[in-house]
């Protein structure tokens, strides 16, 4: 028995036999050919090929994982018809002569370098979509067969370096049990398409391909971010019952479904989902959200070559608020630029981009493209109940210029005899330290609040947490974190508005105690995540939480903050 440890990436127990998945190594040999013409067939051949391949699996991730998941095969297949990128190939075979995958395998690897070396992780993972679309490229090039998860049919747990999208895709639910990779965290692809599809995942664990082989009894426990290789009969059966009891545990949760969220003293706290999709509202709907705290509607403006238009969004924003049937729906404004790249608005490339021009800075100086997604958003507002947010919001003035040109847009409807609800509130984010620090000021503005945490705890902590050599500093239960959170609720509280969280944080049930204690009034979360977070708080006495509020936000450190929440834990208080 050997036990490797990991990141739990996604929630629940899988007991199988280890299915490697080894992609074939593509040696490149460089080569003169004599007919330019020929070679340039071929590769056009290749692209091809390649390109029916990912609107098969396109169409797959469409119907297993929702459209927002399958954007990144939209966005597969624009990275293999970008010119950029195909007409560099096609001239280095003209100009040098060479065979057609040594000059894919060059100009690939230039761009996938150059984007690597950039510091964020969204630029990270366009050099893996890069990778993964060259791969098939150079599949068909050499002759050479790319594994095909689709047609695995026993049950497996899928052992790897690292899962891309197009591997995520095919992975068939009914016999792919859970998987591990060495590389990947809570944010990649894998983990996220791992969440959606309900399968257990540890990522992270930096040794799983190098000690385990073909074959291997594998218990993958993504609740704790443990992988067992090869357990004894004793484990075996202790993990068996581990499964049945995770199983019962989700009955239990299921009973939740239509019940408040209440604690044992009677505070309710409302807790909604975060989507990207209308496809999204389903899982909302089935795991009993009180509302939609997040709808990321960047997903809108991706996987596509132009901008969506005012009646496209007008569809989708609809389509949401009906589904909802007159629960709260918080809409995100545009969250693109910097670090959410459209290909088509061929945006500057920035040193920094998760500090650069996005989000709201992106939307004041696009205002077309801002004022026609305001317009979509307040004709569907009379179909629900419509709530509006803007991200990135760093000073009073740009949240007053943002709802100022909202306030105008609705003007102009009016005005055209178009209906536009009168109930609509008007929000923010606060993600930036500068706007959590002057929130009493906000408060005056603003009809609520919606803590961003992932983007709040790396600026405040000046730590990007897809840097693995800084990642330890980015500490969500860290007392800078919780004293920004509280003067946020406070700040909210004494001006008469309400305080979310639609970061990750929200959805941890480890910070569920610690937020109840801060006061927040909405979290919003993943929807799987719901019905446990809602089962957690049920036993909570928020009176009693209250007595620990001034301990934690009085800790120097994360661990004490950690050790007090544990100590509850072990005196049965939570």
């Amino acid at each position: 028995m050997k036990q490797l440890t990991g990141i739990a990436a996604s929630g629940g127990i899988a007991i199988a036999k280890a299915y490697k998945l080894e992609h074939p190594n593509l040696n490149i040999e460089k080569s003169e050919v004599s007919d330019v013409e020929a070679e340039l067939a071929r590769l056009v051949i290749a692209l091809q090929k390649s390109n029916t391949d990912l609107e098969k699996i396109k169409e797959i991730a469409n119907i297993q994982l929702g459209e927002d998941k399958a954007a990144i095969f939209a966005a597969h297949l624009l990275v293999l018809s970008d010119p950029e990128l195909i007409n560099p190939i096609k001239d280095k075979i003209k100009t040098e002569k060479v065979n057609a995958e040594f000059a894919v395998q060059e100009v690939s690897s230039m761009f996938v370098q150059m984007f690597e070396q950039m510091d964020n992780d969204y630029m990270k993972e366009r050099a893996a979509d890069i990778r993964d679309v060259t791969k098939r490229i150079l599949g068909y090039l050499l002759g050479v067969s790319i594994p095909n998860l689709s047609l695995i049919s026993e049950e497996v747990i899928i052992v790897t370096e690292d899962l891309t999208p197009s591997d995520t895709a095919q992975l068939n639910r009914n016999f792919v049990k859970g998987f591990t990779t060495d590389i990947g965290g809570r944010t990649s692809h894998s983990a996220i398409m791992a969440r959606s599809m309900e399968i257990p995942a540890v990522v992270g664990t930096k040794a799983v391909t190098s000690s385990i082989q073909n074959g291997d009894m594998l218990i993958v426990d993504g609740l704790n971010g443990f992988v067992i290789v090869n357990p004894t009969a004793a484990e075996l059966a202790e993990y068996k019952q581990k499964h049945g009891d995770y199983q019962k545990q989700k009955e239990e949760w299921a009973k939740l479904t239509q019940e408040q969220t209440v604690s044992k003293d009677g505070h309710h706290v409302e807790l909604a989902a975060n989507i990207g999709t209308p496809e999204d509202v389903q899982g909302v709907l089935n795991n009993g959200a009180e509302g939609i705290g997040l709808y990321r509607t960047e997903f809108l403006y991706m996987g596509r070559d132009s901008l969506p238009t005012e009646e496209e969004q007008f569809d989708a924003y609809k389509k949401v608020l009906e589904r909802m049937e007159g629960k709260p729906v918080v809409v995100r404004t545009l969250d693109i630029g910097g670090d959410k790249e459209l290909p088509y608005m061929h945006l500057p490339k920035e040193m920094n981009p998760f500090l650069g021009y996005r989000a709201i800075r992106l939307c004041l100086d696009e205002q077309s493209i801002f004022r026609t997604q305001l317009r979509a958003l307040l004709r569907a507002s009379q179909y629900g109940n419509l709530k509006v947010m803007f991200p990135m919001i760093a000073t009073v003035e740009e949240f007053r210029q943002s709802k100022a040109i909202l306030l105008e847009e609705k003007e102009k409807l009016q005005k055209e005899g178009t209906s536009v609800s009168d109930e609509i509130e008007i929000g923010m984010m606060i993600e930036i330290p500068s706007a959590a620090i002057i929130a009493d000021q906000f408060a005056i503005e603003v009809d609520f609040f919606s803590i961003g945490t992932n983007d709040l705890i790396q600026y405040t902590m000046a730590a990007d947490r897809m840097n693995e050599r800084v990642s330890y500093l980015y500490q969500p239960y860290h007392p800078s974190i919780l004293r920004l959170i509280n003067m946020v609720v406070e700040a909210a509280h004494k001006e008469g508005k309400w305080a979310g969280m639609c970061g990750e944080m929200a959805g941890e049930k480890k910070a569920t105690p610690i937020l109840l204690a801060l006061g927040l009034d909405e979290l919003s979360m993943s929807a799987s995540s719901i019905l446990p977070i809602r089962s957690i708080i049920s036993g909570l006495s928020v009176k009693e939480l209250l007595n620990i509020k001034e301990k934690i936000l009085s800790c120097s450190t994360a661990d004490e903050v950690l050790d007090i929440i544990n100590l509850l834990n072990r005196n049965n208080i939570i």
